[in-house]
């Protein structure tokens, strides 16, 4: 080393260690400001604060790439082990370590070999935690009221699926605007199945978002690049954990997203979609019509047999007016016998009554009275049956069969004292038992 350079060595400026990694990271990331990379993705840390911390490795060199929280949520997915990805971003030194990384903006998956090695290791994870199970699948409701779409509202989709919905039975349909590919989509179509699933929700205007009973998630056709978003983890879980019945309508028939294996109905296209959500009206009510004929048909034949069967019957059954004619003779023979026992009944018994009566009247004491007999007794009408019971002093009275008259009791010779029987009242009753005078 000469003078001169000894000199100018001594002139050199002494810096600080800091001075120097802070000077060497404003230098990097103004040379690579902006920079695309690719490269296999090993070495994966995911912080608890959100950042992600990973290496780029190929063949001969590691890269250390950070994705910070504000962007992990997009490309989280993407950063999978072994996954060959391409990364946008800039490159920049972390001082405390004097070490370079690159700052990640944006991810995507390098080459559609390495999407579809992606999307079948997901796939696996998926189908081993039962997201795509049958059993889980909701039914279809045969004729929804409300149908929320998941779509962009400016494509072509929402167009062609209201269209079809016209032509086979309209009904009412809620939007939710989204994006369907690109950075924010996933977010943005996982954030819009979330929300359907908290309907109904009242509006600051008081009216009531009600929930609908069916969703369409639906996109057109693109590359499987394009339509990556549809793959995404979060969206497939979003799917599987909807209580509303979802219909995928993704891309064209030959694409298949992980989402068509949660959903409960998978269509080829999004006008599909629209055809297996409705039936067609047109076809409701001619089926209406001819199941109406043809119950009309049936009832008009069960009437007929009944017909038929109630005539049969009253083949066998008796003329109703000879039955009532013949118990209306029964009853005049019935009343006519009655008119005549009851009339017989009353001959007899008074024939019986006369008899009896002939009876009393030979065994009356009259007739000992013809035979010249006479009965003795007291004015309270007590018979005498011995001259002892004779009354001493009192008259008492003698009846004769033509006649009654009164005698005094006398001793010796004197004769009773007659009296004519047109003197006193005659009893009203000969037979009667009682006080013989009035």
């Amino acid at each position: 080393m000469n003078l001169e350079e000894r000199i100018e060595e001594q002139n050199e400026p002494i810096l600080s260690v800091s001075e120097v990694s802070f000077a060497l990271k404003s230098s990097i990331e103004q040379i690579f400001s902006s920079i695309q990379v690719q490269g296999e993705v090993s070495t994966i840390k995911r912080a608890a604060s959100g950042h992600i911390y990973f290496s780029l490795k190929d063949e001969k060199s590691v890269l250390n790439a950070i994705l910070w929280r504000t962007n992990a949520k997009e490309f989280d997915s993407f950063i999978q082990e072994g996954a060959l990805v391409v990364v946008k971003g800039h490159l920049s030194t972390f001082p405390g370590r004097s070490n370079y990384q690159m700052i990640v903006h944006s991810v995507s998956l390098a080459g559609e070999g390495n999407l579809l090695k992606q999307l079948e290791e997901l796939k696996e994870k998926l189908a081993k935690e039962g997201l795509f199970d049958e059993s889980k699948k909701k039914p279809i409701p045969f004729l929804p009221k409300l149908i929320g779409v998941i779509t962009s509202p400016s494509g072509a989709v929402i167009r062609d699926i209201m269209h079809r919905l016209d032509d086979r039975f309209p009904r009412e349909v809620l939007l939710y605007p989204v994006l369907v590919q690109g950075v924010g989509a996933a977010e943005q179509i996982t954030k819009a199945i979330e929300k359907f699933n908290t309907l109904p929700q009242i509006l600051p205007d008081g009216q009531t978002l009600p929930k609908p009973d069916l969703l369409i998630v639906a996109r057109g056709g693109g590359s499987l690049e394009d339509l990556w978003c549809f793959n995404d983890e979060r969206v497939v879980r979003a799917v599987s954990q909807s209580s509303i019945p979802i219909i995928s309508a993704v891309g064209h028939e030959t694409d298949t997203m992980l989402i068509d294996y949660t959903a409960d109905l998978r269509a080829p296209t999004p006008t599909g979609a629209a055809e297996k959500a409705v039936p067609v009206q047109d076809e409701i009510l001619l089926s209406l019509e001819q199941r109406g004929l043809r119950l009309k048909e049936s009832l008009t034949r069960f009437l007929e047999e009944k017909r038929l069967q109630i005539l049969s019957v009253e083949r066998g059954l008796p003329n109703l007016g000879d039955i009532l004619h013949l118990s209306e003779q029964r009853l005049d023979d019935i009343s006519e016998r009655l008119t005549w026992g009851f009339k017989t009944l009353l001959q007899n018994k008074a024939s019986a009554l006369e008899l009896q009566s002939r009876l009393l009247e030979t065994c009356s004491y009259k007739k000992v009275l013809e035979r010249g007999f006479a009965l003795a007794s007291t004015k309270d009408g007590k018979v005498i049956s011995s001259l002892k019971e004779t009354p001493q002093k009192a008259p008492f009275l003698l009846s004769f069969y033509d006649g009654k008259t009164f005698v005094q009791k006398i001793e010796g010779e004197q004769s009773p004292k007659k009296t004519s029987p047109k003197s006193k009242k005659e009893l009203k009753n000969p037979n009667q038992q009682g006080n013989l005078f009035e």
